[in-house]
Parts: C-alpha cells; sequence; structure tokens
C-alpha cells in the first residue's frame, strides 16, 4: 500500500492532492465531453488537453478554470509536442509554472503525474534508469524481479508521460541516461542482456530554469532530443495579480485560510512591488530602480501572500492587510542582507513613500525593516 493509498483509506485529508485527483471532475467532464481525436494512450485529445490547462466552458455547463495564465500559443506547442516524438523542455526563470504546468499536463494526458524524478546535484543515474532489491540480488542474482523500475522506466512500459524536474541540476552524466531512451525509445537493461522498449503514448516533459545555466549545461546531443518552450513572465500586472489570486486562493481553501479576494488590494501592491524590483523601473517609468539579488517571482508573491493570510487568519482579524505581508515582501527583497537592504531602502524612500495610498504599506514595511 503506497502512502497516499493508506491515507485515503483512513479518510486523512491529503495537504496537497495531486493534479489527477485535486480537479478529477473537470478531467471527467472533459472525457465525456470530448469527441476529438486522442493520441494513442492519451486520456483526452490536444485540444481537450489545452483546455483543461487554459479554461473554458463545456457544452454541458461545466467551468474548466485556468490552470495556466499565458499565451495559447504556449499551451499549444506544448501538448503537440507530446503528441510527437520529440520530449518536452519547459525552460524559464523561477516562479514561471513550470512545474505546475508540468503536472497538469501529465495529469491531463496520462492521468497520472507522479511519475516524477526530482533532478538535484546528488540524483543517481538509478533514479532515471531501475534500481535493483538488493535482498533478492544477493539471495538469488540478477533478475527481473529483483529489478526496480525507475519512473520513466515505467512510463515507457505503460506508455505514460514521464516527469524529469530541474533537469539542469542533474550532473552532466546522468543527464546523458536519457539520449537512449528519447532517441531509440528504448532503455538497456544489460545486467539481463534485456531491455525495455517505450510503448506508444510514452513521452517525457522535463523543466530547466534560467538561473541554472552553467550549473550543469544540457550536452547538444541531449537538447537536440527536445522541443523547448520557454514560459514567460506574466506579461501584464493584471495578468500576475490574477495568477496570484487564484493560486493563494487554491492553497487558501486546503489551509482553511480566508478567501483571497478580501486582501485584493494587498496582492497587487505585493505583485507591484515585485513587478518594479524585477524589471528595476517604477510603474509609470518615472524612477529607476536598483535590482535585488533575488528573482521576485510569481511564485514567490503567492506564498508572500499565503503568508500574510496565515498571519491574518491567526494573528489579526482574518482580512489581509499591509502589516500582513511587510514582514514576507522583506524577506523575498533581502536575500543579501549587506547589498539588497540598500535597494529595499531606496525604493521604500524613493518610491513608496511618494506613492498615494500607500501609506499604511509604508508604514508597514518600515516597522519591519528596522
Amino acid at each position: 500500500m503506497t502512502v497516499s493509498e493508506s491515507s485515503a483509506s483512513t479518510g486523512a485529508e491529503v495537504l496537497r492532492p495531486h493534479a489527477e485527483d485535486a480537479f478529477a471532475e473537470e478531467l471527467k467532464a472533459l472525457a465525456a465531453a470530448d469527441d476529438r481525436p486522442r493520441p494513442t494512450g492519451w486520456r483526452l485529445s490536444p485540444w481537450a488537453v489545452a483546455t483543461y490547462l487554459l479554461g473554458g466552458a463545456l457544452p454541458d455547463g461545466t467551468v474548466i478554470t485556468p490552470k495556466y495564465v499565458g499565451p495559447r500559443r504556449i499551451v499549444e506547442v506544448a501538448v503537440t509536442t507530446l503528441a510527437t516524438d520529440r520530449a518536452l523542455l519547459l525552460l524559464g526563470v523561477p516562479g514561471t509554472a513550470k512545474t505546475w504546468v508540468s503536472e497538469h499536463l501529465a495529469a491531463a494526458v496520462s492521468g497520472d503525474s507522479t511519475l516524477l524524478v526530482q533532478g538535484t546535484a546528488g540524483t543517481p543515474e538509478e533514479a532515471i534508469r531501475y534500481g535493483w532489491d538488493y535482498a533478492r540480488l544477493l539471495a538469488h542474482g540478477p533478475s527481473r524481479d529483483a529489478l526496480v523500475p525507475g519512473p520513466v522506466m515505467r512510463a515507457m512500459a505503460d506508455g505514460m508521460t514521464a516527469r524529469v524536474e530541474e533537469l539542469t541540476r542533474i550532473p552532466a552524466d546522468v543527464q546523458d541516461t536519457l539520449i537512449t531512451i528519447l532517441s531509440e525509445k528504448t532503455l538497456p537493461i544489460p545486467e539481463l542482456g534485456q531491455e525495455v522498449q517505450a510503448v506508444r503514448g510514452f513521452n517525457l516533459i522535463a523543466t530547466a530554469n534560467d538561473r541554472d545555466r552553467g550549473v550543469n549545461d544540457l550536452s547538444s546531443a541531449l537538447r537536440r532530443r527536445f522541443n523547448t518552450v520557454v514560459l514567460p513572465l506574466p506579461a501584464t500586472p493584471d495578468d500576475e495579480v490574477d495568477i496570484v489570486s487564484r493560486r493563494v486562493d487554491q492553497i487558501g481553501r486546503s489551509l482553511d485560510l480566508p478567501a483571497a479576494p478580501e486582501g485584493l488590494e494587498e496582492i497587487r501592491r505585493v505583485v507591484t512591488v515585485f513587478r518594479e524590483l524585477r524589471d528595476g523601473v517604477s510603474a509609470d517609468g518615472r524612477t529607476k530602480l536598483k535590482t535585488p539579488s533575488g528573482t521576485l517571482s510569481t511564485a514567490e508573491a503567492i506564498s508572500v501572500v499565503t503568508g500574510g493570510l496565515a498571519l491574518a487568519a491567526h494573528f489579526g482579524d482574518g482580512v489581509l492587510r499591509s502589516a500582513d505581508v511587510a514582514a514576507g515582501i522583506l524577506g523575498a527583497v533581502v536575500r543579501d542582507p549587506a547589498a539588497d537592504r540598500v535597494v529595499w531602502q531606496e525604493y521604500l524612500e524613493t518610491v513608496v513613500r511618494e506613492r498615494a495610498g500607500w501609506q499604511d504599506f509604508y508604514r508597514a514595511c518600515r516597522e519591519v525593516s528596522v
């Protein structure tokens, strides 16, 4: 019995359900309404997968909530790539929803987003290929019973979608394990003189962020096996506010926190601060700003607002206010205590202090910045 199965059997509420569980009703409704051709092994057609990510309304009135707010063409290219024999690489700066999009693509295409390899500096080759049950290996020698398939091998055998997160964090020699898998669609098992050939429906989604360039760059041989789709930062402040509000609302419901719309003004302020410091210029274009060392991504804005909601719920009146988000913003901006604190203080004094209607925000940020 797996951990998730154990939680389900005991009636325990899972803190963060997998995408295919959290949005099971939407996926079921899409499958019922989907009359378009589906690639072999897919649960939905490419059109339905795109609708699942971008949102829409079905003929029966079912509303599909947007999972990704951004250019439609980006999603269409990503989905189309998975319908070919090329793997998909989602590339972008930290916080551009690469992991989120990867998970929802796998959930919509295969109905299972859990075939995941989490890339780190210590990820071994076995995590991508296979390992061994050493008790059986020592007792009976190499055999298929002693072999423990990794997520990619399982996806190949079952015609599913595998995921590799933070590909450029993985050592280069381990990355190159994927070359044969992606080019020949086979995974050799030399210890047994066998191989696992990919079943139709198999594909792989990898993610990597721009800040990791130079850590473990992809070899040209491996990069050629991927179709790269770059996920941009939200194009407009309204888009970013919408993304933050939606995600905070989803997270907040799972944690029994107040509804995000109660603090929409503070969400907009957080997004404005992050965008101005990220872009190095105030929203009106009049003031040039120094940029801090951190990324100030949308994901970090979501974290700041969620933390603020928790403060409001447990130590306030349940309404998100400036004092609830000030400490979170400070922590996100000031990563380098020496350089970033100067950036933050200059921003407060030259932009925030002079902005109409922001005096409560200015005072809250000054209090936590002392």
